[in-house]
């Protein structure tokens, strides 16, 4: 009998340092036996492994240190957690513990901001690196900030943003920045990316607006693609411009001195996983280091706003299997007992892949098969591996009797709460799932706590409007009707 233990040991290197098997032959993530979170709490079931968030953030800032240390590098290092990755006040505390910096990108950040400040999660000497286009709200709390004697640095995204600041911000000394923004990928659906100022714009922008005003200082020049940080000729391509940009805008504004390179460092979505992050970061400073020198200006303090990668390998996702369906001769179909579609958005959305074990019975035999969720949607499945067509699972499993199986899909901390709309309507009225979160204390002892119940039918139908009296129409007022009249003809025209 060949067991599913048998299966992974010859296709991968395991025990890795994060997955391993008990003597009971159940899964263990981080060293935490899964089966026994899942026999408390039961399934479905998030769960977020929070020293894992702090594992991530000195391990980033191990890796620049070791870049400049081996080329000299004169420039400063400083990590900021990228929010819209996962907006959760235990992921926020904990990236704030280990002294991270904050990316903001919409009006809704701030308020989360200032209840840090307030609790005492970060002080003033704490970087807020506010991204995205702003509207009036968004203007309005970053200039809140700024007369407050904050440490933030509004990223500016379009060429008129700057007036507003120029208009209301007090403080003596206003530190800005500028997106600029790159080319997308050669297959993308546009040439150049929607978010920042073209590069043609950005003397302009800084001769015409920014140096005129003493109070205002250029500090920073901003990069990022959507791919991410990748071994490849568009990276490096983009990355070289950026930083020609950045020699030539140094050597007209002596008080710009640093850059933000964004975020995308990669997570692992598979147990086969060999990217080699010390030797990307020192390709990186050896590349901005080589054009500096070339353009005889000094090197920037680099930042980053690494988002996935702070929280992404935090999380982890628990069903179990409710039914066993052989649909055809080939297709074997494991039912579980939440849906990919609501609860790991991603799998569905764009394909992503996610690293998928099993909870138990590693010792049994295996067989390839097709998960299935609960909502009615044909879509709503996962069937393939990132790093194989096929998905296998022990066949311990069956309608009869055998014992219960339980699978985790592992590393899905990072956006999937946010795209699904935690606490809101799902596809089917699927409930959102219970979420726990697990620590370590000071003697390294595990511990949990429930953050998050298992969403209620009473929560969903009162944003249904089930809980509420007949709706009441109202007609339009006169003034009303005209100005809607007058909207519609313009319209038209």
């Amino acid at each position: 009998m060949k067991r599913y233990i048998d299966l992974i040991q010859q296709t991968y290197e395991f025990p890795t340092r994060e997955f391993g098997v008990d003597k009971n032959h159940n899964l263990l993530f981080n060293n935490v036996p899964m089966i026994d979170i899942v026999k408390k709490y039961g399934t479905p079931l998030k769960i977020t492994y929070l020293p894992k968030i702090n594992e991530h953030i000195e391990h980033a800032r191990l890796l620049f240190k070791n870049a400049m240390k081996k080329y000299n590098y004169k420039g400063s290092y400083t990590y900021c957690y990228c929010t819209k990755s996962s907006h959760f006040k235990f992921v926020l505390e904990q990236t704030l513990k280990s002294n991270a910096h904050i990316e903001t990108s919409s009006s809704f950040d701030m308020p989360i901001v200032r209840r840090m400040y307030e609790k005492g999660k970060l002080d003033k000497d704490t970087y807020i690196i506010c991204n995205g286009h702003k509207r009036p709200d968004y203007l309005r709390s970053i200039t809140e900030f700024i007369n407050e004697d904050f440490n933030i640095i509004p990223i500016l995204d379009n060429l008129r943003e700057i007036d507003y600041y120029l208009e209301n911000a007090t403080h003596d000394e206003i530190e800005v920045g500028i997106r600029i923004a790159t080319d997308e990928e050669p297959n993308f659906a546009f040439y150049t990316s929607r978010l920042g100022i073209r590069y043609n714009d950005v003397e302009k922008l800084y001769l015409e607006k920014i140096k005129p005003n003493s109070r205002f200082k250029l500090k920073m020049l901003h990069f990022f693609i959507n791919s991410g940080i990748r071994d490849d000729a568009y990276y490096w391509s983009e990355l070289t411009r950026f930083m020609f940009k950045y020699c030539e805008m140094k050597k007209i504004c002596p008080e710009l001195d640093s850059i933000d390179i964004g975020g995308g460092l990669p997570i692992q979505k598979s147990v086969v996983f060999d990217y080699d992050y010390q030797k990307m970061v020192d390709e990186i400073i050896e590349n901005i280091q080589w054009i500096c020198n070339k353009n005889g200006v000094d090197v920037p303090n680099i930042f980053t706003e690494f988002g996935s990668y702070t929280v992404g390998e935090s999380g982890a996702t628990i069903y179990k299997v409710i039914d066993k369906k052989q649909q055809n001769d080939r297709e074997l179909w494991y039912m579980v007992d939440g849906s990919f579609i609501t609860q790991i958005p991603d799998s569905w959305g764009i394909g992503q892949k996610y690293i998928m074990l099993p909870i138990n019975n590693w010792d049994q035999p295996y067989a390839k098969v097709n998960l299935g969720g609960l909502t009615c949607d044909s879509d709503d499945y996962y069937n393939t591996e990132a790093h194989s067509e096929d998905l296998y699972l022990p066949i311990g499993y069956d309608n009869h009797n055998e014992e219960e199986q339980y699978i985790g899909f592992f590393h899905t901390g990072a956006y999937q709460e946010a795209l699904a709309g935690f606490g809101g309507i799902q596809h089917c009225l699927i409930p959102a799932p219970k979420h726990v979160l697990i620590d370590m204390n000071e003697d390294g002892e595990l511990m949990t706590s429930l953050f998050a119940k298992e969403q209620t039918s009473d929560s969903m139908l009162k944003l249904l409007g089930y809980y509420q009296e007949a709706n009441e129409f109202e007609p339009l007022t006169e003034e009303e009707h005209s100005k809607s009249s007058v909207i519609n003809e313009a319209e038209a025209i």
